[in-house]
């Protein structure tokens, strides 16, 4: 049956249930989900958008490097085969932009990195339609083009494609068209919104004709396996979690992605959308829906999250940098954020990466240290706490796997806090291997593992990737292996969890490249096929 037709069977069942059709096309907003889309509010007449301001920052001085604007990853998008229109109402504009975007492929984050994908911007700016067009080529729009004048107030905007263009009409008139860069060569139509600072709109009617039909969010819940890590290390004497970082718009698009992550693991750690400048990018704005998506997925395959990360000196917003009321802002961020998750999350890294071996105290001397001292860890902790009293709260650190003066830098530390009655339960080793210098014995990590049980402490591998670097996948698969198996035998560590399954999302990937290249680190590899490193840590729990 060809999609045309399925619109207009889908048209007809709204009809039926009394959901009425706009324009003769779809309605894509009632019996929809609106709800979880950040920076929108569903209300009885439409959806309110209101201006998220959230950026990709830079790691080390935290400049803006790429607007990070929502997509409703939750609610419905198109399937398209052929020529079809989007007509859009929105309402409201009060002289300050406002956006409507079209993803034919959703955009990806790699650990920080933004790669824009082909989409259509289409936004009343200056009484103007501007139209942007990325072509999936780059982090900057293709082609961008400007027509009409006098546009406020509740403007209807026509977007439709045909022939290889997309043309623009306004309140019933043709204003234009571009190229269409084969912005929807993929077949999917996804919808996001964002509106600038002092603004805000209200997407007041959106519908969709031609070719098309429309697809709700995928069923959450995925098949299991007797013969998975998950299934093999529950199964242990003493069970254990294998959990993984989650991205969620390859958890959304992306089916193969979504089947691995629900079969294999039963702990899963967001990977970004719980960081900082994802969840609240201007003060006392939050934007909990990606995140929300990932805690839903979790809940439905049975599966705990590992929460991360609510101190940070990376992956900030610019205004938190900035703001002179250090202890303020962080004290207000751990309640808002961990509040905001408490019940439906079971851990969470409280501080991430507080040590440096070569500073006079053996601590990174960031922006919270050298508003607080190293008192803000303690702060943080019992902040977290008083947040969320059932979580386990955890530090989360690198290379303190080895051994040397970043190791007992920490184990002084976490014995100091754990003295002074700081709410710490556990450390997280990250045990990330991006070199062959990062090789650790893994007698060396049980040594450490014993030595904070024996305060009392649990422990947890956090964020495991290893680059093969010119090694073997036997080498590779030999570390995975080695380090599950200090896991899998010390009574304090409660969960494996690797920083991805798949070089297809990897975070070594070559980033700030168009295509990407993908890292070797993970035991799936760039076509979700498992490498030996999956074999060895299935025998290790066997």
């Amino acid at each position: 049956m060809r999609l045309a037709v399925l619109a207009a069977v889908s048209t007809v069942a709204l009809i039926a249930s009394g959901v009425p059709a706009v324009a003769a096309g779809i309605d894509l907003l009632r019996g929809h989900d609106w709800t979880h889309f950040a920076g929108a509010a569903r209300t009885a007449d439409g959806v309110q958008i209101t201006p998220l301001d959230r950026w990709i920052t830079s790691q080390k001085e935290g400049r803006r490097l790429q607007p990070n604007p929502p997509v409703n990853l939750a609610g419905p998008h198109l399937a398209v085969a052929g020529d079809f229109q989007v007509d859009a109402t929105m309402a409201g504009i009060n002289g300050k932009s406002a956006y409507l975007q079209l993803y034919g492929q959703l955009p990806v984050i790699y650990d920080e990195w933004r790669q824009e994908r082909p989409s259509v911007r289409v936004g009343i700016v200056g009484g103007r339609l501007e139209t942007a067009v990325w072509d999936g080529e780059s982090n900057t729009a293709e082609e961008t083009r400007t027509f009409g004048a006098g546009l406020s107030g509740d403007v209807t905007v026509s977007i439709k494609r045909a022939g290889g263009r997309i043309t623009l009409s306004a309140n019933g008139k043709r204003l234009g068209s571009v190229d269409e860069h084969d912005v929807f060569a993929s077949g999917t139509v996804w919808f996001g919104a964002d509106a600038q600072v002092g603004g805000g709109w209200r997407l007041a009617a959106l519908s969709a004709s031609g070719s098309v039909d429309v697809v709700d969010s995928p069923d959450r819940t995925q098949p299991t396996s007797k013969k998975s890590l998950r299934a093999k290390a529950s199964g242990l004497d003493r069970p254990i979690h294998v959990g993984t970082a989650i991205a969620s718009t390859p958890l959304v698009d992306d089916a193969a992605y979504r089947a691995i992550a629900g079969r294999e693991f039963d702990m899963i750690t967001p990977e970004n959308d719980m960081k900082p400048q994802f969840v609240q990018p201007r003060r006392g704005v939050f934007a909990f829906a990606e995140a929300d998506t990932l805690v839903d997925f979790a809940r439905a395959n049975d599966q705990a999250v590992h929460a991360h990360t609510l101190v940070w000196f990376e992956a900030l917003p610019t205004w938190m940098r900035s703001a002179p009321d250090k202890e303020t802002v962080m004290l207000d961020h751990i309640k808002a954020v961990a509040g905001h998750f408490a019940g439906r999350v079971a851990e969470w890294d409280v501080v991430n990466e507080p040590m440096d071996e070569d500073s006079s105290d053996g601590l990174r001397h960031n922006l919270w240290w050298q508003a607080m001292g190293k008192g803000y860890i303690a702060k943080a902790f019992t902040a977290a706490r008083q947040a969320d009293p059932n979580a386990v709260l955890y530090l989360n650190e690198y290379g303190v796997e080895e051994a040397g003066e970043r190791w007992d830098r920490l184990y002084q530390l976490v014995k100091d806090l754990k003295a002074a009655g700081v709410p710490i339960d556990g450390v997280g080793f990250q045990n990330h291997e991006y070199a062959k210098g990062d090789r650790t014995p893994p007698e060396t990590f049980r040594q450490h593992v014993q030595a904070l049980a024996a305060l009392g402490l649990k422990v947890r591998v956090s964020e495991m990737d290893v680059s093969a670097n010119g090694d073997s996948a036997a080498v590779q698969a030999k570390e995975f292996a080695g380090k599950l198996a200090v896991c899998r035998d010390e009574p304090n560590c409660t969960s494996f969890g690797m920083w991805g399954f798949t070089d297809r999302y990897g975070s070594t990937a070559d980033i700030n490249n168009y295509p990407p290249s993908p890292g070797d680190a993970l035991p799936w590899d760039r076509n979700l096929r498992p490498k030996k490193a999956y074999t060895a840590m299935l025998n290790e729990l066997n």
